[in-house]
């Protein structure tokens, strides 16, 4: 491994787009969360919805500034690290990244201030519309990005102009190429259970702490529903993302599921440990013709493997395909916990399941976790290309010097590093604090720390 000007651009540029990306993924769904607190506040007039939101916008605010600050920092590395690629496709992706700007950003921007600032200061109709329209904002925010990222996936709608760049034939083909449905869905439904975990974890760990119990009760369920219904929702709609990428990318999923041979009754590995230079895995538990299944819906469907690609167009097999693991393994653990919540509340069970309640705290991050990971497999699964079949990210670096990026990256991580480590820390104190309640804690006759069983549940 040389560490050249190329790879520690893909470095930095993975650094910051990792920092950036979880706070998208938690304001997405948290300010939809906060559109819903406000509106049954509206309907129903119960003092703990309108707690609920005035404790859980601090954190929005938060975790939206810190959103805003990564966000700036990757746009400028497109001109000090990528200005090839930058100028091969900026006609084609930029009118996408400036659509996100005008009709997301400055949305969100926009009504920002009404919904943080101006609960006292205007009508309760108008705050929550500007609620409405912040999450409409993130939502856009999304779709622009999702687009943009998915073409350079899946590309249409191009061609090349006679200096050699790429320019739009076609924005509608551009904007809705193959994979931008799926992806798209597959973010939002992602972010929405990242937002559901974080509740959830809050949540339990106020009720194990005895805080704010009414209010910790109502987002506690209303976490539990979201990750019930959500949770098994995503599972189809990534299966169907992963059809559309082995249709398109089909290295791509070769090294997601460790495929090294071209054969029928493609295996589905649970667990195995990829070799590249031996081209093999090693310690295989396999279930097999899963994996023709669950792509082609026959077990006896032949499919690429990564024998079919020469060793310079593969993806890196061992990271892909642990990052794909990683992605399953936080998505099964959302959809078990969403099953036993709501077993908890179908029997009435829930407060006082304080094992439940543990295991929902310590699962909090795996929303941000699976994000991660599923960006991860997604990104270095399109290598060695930039923008897929079209051009190679080796292509597209920067004429700079290898010391100017690695000292760059060096600032970033101690930046970052001090910034953010401030600000989660506070967040997580916010957090820990819980949301003030208007209702006493319940009297029960139960001693410290006794389980909530007996108290009565809030609807």
């Amino acid at each position: 491994m040389e560490w050249d000007a190329l790879l520690l651009s893909r470095l930095q540029f993975a650094f910051t787009i990792g920092f950036h990306i979880i706070f998208p993924a938690f304001t997405i769904g948290l300010a939809s969360f906060l559109a819903v607190l406000e509106g049954l506040w509206l309907f129903t007039k119960k003092p703990l919805y309108k707690n609920l939101y005035l404790f859980w916008v601090k954190i929005f605010a938060l975790s939206f500034g810190m959103g805003v600050v990564s966000g700036v920092v990757m746009s400028y590395q497109f001109g000090t690290n990528w200005s090839v690629f930058s100028a091969q496709v900026g006609s084609v992706i930029g009118p996408l990244l400036a659509y996100e700007v005008l009709t997301a950003f400055f949305l969100e921007a926009s009504f920002l201030g009404i919904m943080l600032f101006g609960w006292k200061r205007v009508g309760p109709k108008l705050h929550f519309f500007s609620t409405i329209m912040v999450a409409v904002g993130t939502l856009m925010s999304a779709f622009w990005i999702l687009a943009a990222n998915s073409w350079m996936q899946t590309p249409q709608g191009f061609a090349f102009a006679e200096d050699g760049t790429m320019i739009a034939t076609s924005f509608v083909e551009v904007i809705f190429n193959p994979s931008t449905p799926s992806r798209f869905a597959h973010m939002v439904l992602a972010a929405y259970l990242t937002t559901a975990m974080a509740v959830a974890g809050a949540s339990a760990f106020a009720l194990l702490k005895n805080k704010a119990l009414p209010e910790s009760r109502t987002a506690l369920r209303m976490a539990i529903l979201m990750m019930a219904i959500v949770a098994p929702l995503q599972v189809v709609v990534g299966h169907e993302s992963g059809v559309v990428a082995h249709e398109y990318q089909p290295a791509k999923v070769a090294a997601m599921e460790g495929w090294w041979t071209t054969q029928s009754n493609q295996p589905t590995h649970l667990f195995a440990w990829p070799d590249e230079a031996a081209e093999r895995n090693h310690f295989e538990l396999s279930v097999p013709g899963m994996g023709s299944w669950f792509v082609a819906g026959d077990v006896n469907a032949e499919l690429q493997g990564l024998d079919a690609f020469a060793p310079e167009d593969r993806p890196p097999v061992w990271i892909v395909f642990w990052a794909f693991r990683i992605m399953v393994a936080m998505g099964l653990i959302m959809v078990a916990l969403g099953v036993w919540g709501a077993a908890w509340w179908a029997l009435k069970r829930l407060d006082g399941a304080r094992w439940y309640h543990r295991f929902l705290v310590l699962a909090a991050p795996s929303g941000f976790i699976a994000v991660l990971a599923g960006w991860i497999s997604a990104e270095v699964g399109r290598q060695p290309y930039v923008v897929y079949g079209v051009l190679r990210t080796a292509d597209a670096v920067s004429p700079v010097s290898a010391t100017s990026v690695a000292l760059s990256l060096l600032f970033f991580i101690i930046v970052y590093a001090i910034v953010f480590s401030a600000g989660a820390l506070y967040i997580l104190r916010l957090i820990a604090k819980g949301p003030e309640s208007d209702e006493p804690a319940p009297e029960t006759d139960q001693p410290p720390g006794t389980p909530l069983g007996m108290v009565e549940e809030a609807s």
